[in-house]
């Protein structure tokens, strides 16, 4: 084995343009499948980072005509639930929200999770330092936390004396009393913006306890030892039923269900289509560089003919011929291998940061042994795979054939020509398919691109705030600041209007909520008539250009004591009142057996992308925020407020982005401790809003650029070599009176061929593998024929483009100088 190796290191030294470009096509296609590897394995194969994952269920009641979104549960039931539920081990309920955290360095907005005690068993997950609130702190309402590591080593600088130490949540003192470990992460949302930097105890308010019909609290179970999903669906079930039997009568037209899902599952499940996508296009790219490989190799044997017939004729075996040839595939695939390894070191820590904010768990996505492995493995089957077939012509050279062929190269390579054509057909082919897919998705983002959102983002700045309880306990304190903050912002020069919603649009926020609209009778069967809702203040929807088509927008007059106004979209008018004037129509909240009070239509506004870009438009209703607890009469629990937090939403003539420390000094005039969050552009938040769209399309049009790049090298190597074989054929052609335009045109026909039937294949291919991609497309037909057309196309010009310089190279032949060398 040392033997073979060291006589390959010896042949490869001998050709180093050969090997050189093995190694970096095998490289390219070896990096960039394990770095997408590397992302499947970190977010679908390995298991959440949490004991005997398996057994761990995200638990929640499905509302019978309503999506709400994820399981969850209201209070409530969230209590009954741990109460009666039997069949798992432990049950827990978080709600993860935002809070201002202070005494610590600057004050910061930070992400952060309420949870029941019973969360660390249902995880069975210990502190990496301290200890975690028990259930005697969680019921006695006991203002301690449990920092994450990320938070502990940035705001701490990892120093064990935190714990004991007093932070403020919301301006409330919290004591310090635990440190996660490392690669603790709860709850598992996409992205990296979002993720919990502490855990403080759930400590169901008054108010939680007495909302019964807001489904905002996800639960956790891990299912005992033995209980199947069925078993514990129907055990839940049984409690759930428990529960609607006692609804008030004003719930009877609700039907709720228990939802079971595993855990793993539910994180996972929206980025599978994309995930999958990705290592198709991957597995595109590797295919083509292993046909390359494959070819040079070939190429390689053509050439070596008459060494290998000397050494068969001296005695050597066939068995060795096949160990040499195939232990000098394995050499190249390895350092390939190697070297395209390090190539997606590099890419991953590069690239983390560019994954879209869509894709979960992407903190455990790295290099691990499982992917390293993955890359060895692929390196050596690679090499065994790409070096088998030389190695076998190789051992079956004819010796007298060649041996009486002496030095002339005219037609040694022949028998091989059909593979190493058919090798370039299917690299043609595959990467056709390849570019397809990218001109689909190209298409499909520019569509999104021209979708009229229902706003102009042009010339406005948002910005999102949260008041912390502690200071702004009272509906007086909430608008003496959000009154305060309007009016030093309308003096600004260069602003022409301010405002305040509870969603910015394109934010990809859904809230949904029950109504009745007065004259309108569901079908039967219907369900819940539901719509997206909001509330704002001020002039939000001339800050936000969002045309007022009818009617009027909201003023200053519609406060909490003046008759209850609401202002709907056109989507909504043509669905509940079509071919009326909505203005001066009613609807209120809740069902037929809940009599809160009407609202009266005052505008009609033209429909906004309120969800994401590429989404349907939905009803909508919009309500000014002082007039929201009313309109929700009994349900509104006691001590609610409303404008406590939401997105300022400023729309100015001057460059938005300057003024960013505009808006944040006038914010500190009047509270010079209010941290802002995501202060940007409105075509910032759009932009944030396509960016999973953008990266789809960036990641598979870059895949195409590599596989047409490895096909086009494909197809030069092939011609080349062919046309290199010929030479003695091109001198006599010239010689005997054939123009160099005739031999020119002999040699592109060659390439034409391949190129032809390549796209003829891929064409057939590209019919049913983009029938993958149809959920990342908007507005395109998976079967577009001018994106087929072009792209097809645009492959055969290539192609043409790579047997040119091969057939220039052959018309340049100086006919007695190449016959005199045969």
């Amino acid at each position: 084995m040392l033997k073979d190796l060291r006589y390959s290191m010896r042949q490869l030294r001998n050709a180093p343009g050969f090997a050189l470009t093995a190694i970096l096509t095998l490289a390219l296609g070896i990096g960039a499948t394990t770095a997408i590897f590397s992302i499947v394995e970190g977010v679908l194969l390995r298991p959440l980072p949490f004991p005997d994952a398996k057994r761990l269920v995200i638990f929640g009641d499905s509302l019978d005509g309503a999506d709400l979104g994820r399981p969850s549960v209201p209070a409530p039931e969230a209590v009954q639930y741990m109460r009666d539920a039997h069949s798992f081990d432990a049950l827990g309920v978080y709600r993860d929200g935002m809070y201002e955290l202070s005494g610590v360095g600057e004050p910061a907005h930070i992400t952060a999770s309420r949870m029941s005690a019973s969360m660390f068993s249902v995880l069975d997950v210990n502190p990496a330092m301290g200890r975690v609130f028990t259930k005697q702190e969680d019921e006695g309402k006991s203002q301690v936390a449990v920092l994450s590591y990320a938070t502990w080593m940035s705001r701490f600088h990892g120093d064990p004396r935190a714990i004991g130490e007093a932070i403020e949540l919301d301006r409330k003192p919290y004591e310090i009393i635990g440190v996660m470990p490392r690669e603790f992460e709860f709850p598992l949302v996409p992205g990296q913006l979002n993720r919990s930097e502490l855990w403080v105890p759930m400590s169901f308010t008054t108010g939680d306890l007495k909302n019964d019909s807001s489904w905002n609290f996800p639960m956790v179970g891990r299912l005992k030892a033995g209980v199947s999903m069925e078993q514990a669906r129907q055990d839940s079930e049984r409690v759930t039923q428990a529960i609607m039997r006692g609804w008030p009568a004003q719930y009877a037209s609700l039907k709720i269900h228990a939802e079971l899902e595993p855990l793993d599952e539910n994180t996972v499940a929206a980025a599978r289509p994309l995930l999958r996508t990705m290592f198709l296009a991957v597995a595109v790219v590797l295919f083509i560089a292993c046909a390359n490989l494959a070819g040079l190799l070939l190429v390689r044997v053509i050439r070596r003919n008459r060494e290998f017939a000397v050494r068969l004729a001296l005695g050597a075996s066939g068995a060795t011929i096949v160990r040499q040839n195939l232990m000098e595939a394995l050499t190249l695939s390895v350092t390939g291998g190697l070297l395209g390894l390090a190539l997606a070191a590099v890419a991953l820590k590069v690239g983390i940061s560019l994954l879209p904010e869509t894709l979960p768990r992407i903190s455990a996505i790295g290099l691990d042994w499982q992917v390293v492995g993955f890359a060895l493995l692929l390196a050596v089957a690679t090499g065994f795979i790409c070096g088998l077939a030389p190695a076998l012509a190789a051992a079956k050279t004819g010796v007298n054939e060649t041996l009486k062929e002496g030095g002339r190269t005219g037609t040694s390579g022949a028998r091989h020509a059909r593979l190493r054509s058919a090798l370039v057909i299917t690299e043609v082919a595959v990467a056709l398919v390849l570019l397809v897919g990218a001109g689909l998705l190209l298409r499909s983002f520019e569509k999104l691109r021209q979708v009229d959102p229902g706003f102009r983002a042009d010339h406005v700045l948002t910005a999102y705030y949260s008041l912390p309880n502690q200071q702004y306990s009272t509906q007086g304190s909430i608008d003496g600041f959000t009154t305060a903050v309007l009016d030093k912002l309308r003096q600004l020069p260069g602003v022409e209007a301010a405002g305040i919603t509870g969603d910015l649009p394109a934010s990809g926020a859904m809230n949904s909520s029950a109504f009745v609209t007065e004259g309108y009778v569901a079908p039967n069967g219907a369900g819940l008539t539901l719509a997206w809702t909001t509330t704002t203040i001020g002039d939000y929807f001339q800050a936000a250009g969002i045309p007022v088509l009818s009617g009027r927008a909201f003023t200053e007059a519609d406060t909490a004591d003046a008759p209850q106004v609401v202002i709907v979209n056109r989507t909504f008018a043509q669905k509940y009142w079509p071919g009326q004037n909505p203005v001066g129509k009613r609807m209120r909240h809740g069902t037929n057996e809940t009599l809160l009070p009407w609202m009266t239509v005052v505008g009609e506004i033209g429909d906004v992308k309120q969800g994401s870009v590429d989404g349907p438009v939905l009803p909508q209703f919009y309500q000014p925020t002082a007039q929201f607890i009313k309109s929700i009469g009994q349900f509104a629990p006691p001590g609610m407020t409303m404008g406590d937090g939401g997105a300022i939403v400023l729309r100015t003539s001057l460059r938005p982005e300057a003024m960013k420390s505009t808006l944040i000094g006038t914010i500190h005039t009047i509270d010079p401790q209010l941290p802002l969050m995501h202060i940007q552009t409105m075509n910032q938040v759009v932009e944030g809003n396509q960016a999973p769209h953008k990266f789809n399309t960036a990641i598979i049009a870059s895949f195409a650029g590599a596989a047409v790049l490895l096909a086009m090298l494909g197809i030069y190597s092939v011609i080349a070599f062919s046309t290199a074989m010929r030479t003695q054929e091109m001198a006599i052609r010239l010689a005997l009176g054939s123009q160099r335009s005739s031999i020119v045109r002999l040699v592109l026909v060659s390439g034409t061929k391949l190129a032809a039937a390549g796209c003829g294949i891929g064409v057939v291919a590209s019919l049913f593998a983009t029938q993958l991609m149809k959920s990342l497309l908007f507005e395109v037909n998976p079967l577009d024929p001018v994106v087929i057309v072009l792209a097809a196309v645009g492959i055969f010009v290539l192609a043409l483009a790579a047997s040119l310089v091969p057939a220039r190279r052959a018309a340049a032949i100086e006919p007695m100088r190449a016959l005199r060398m045969e």
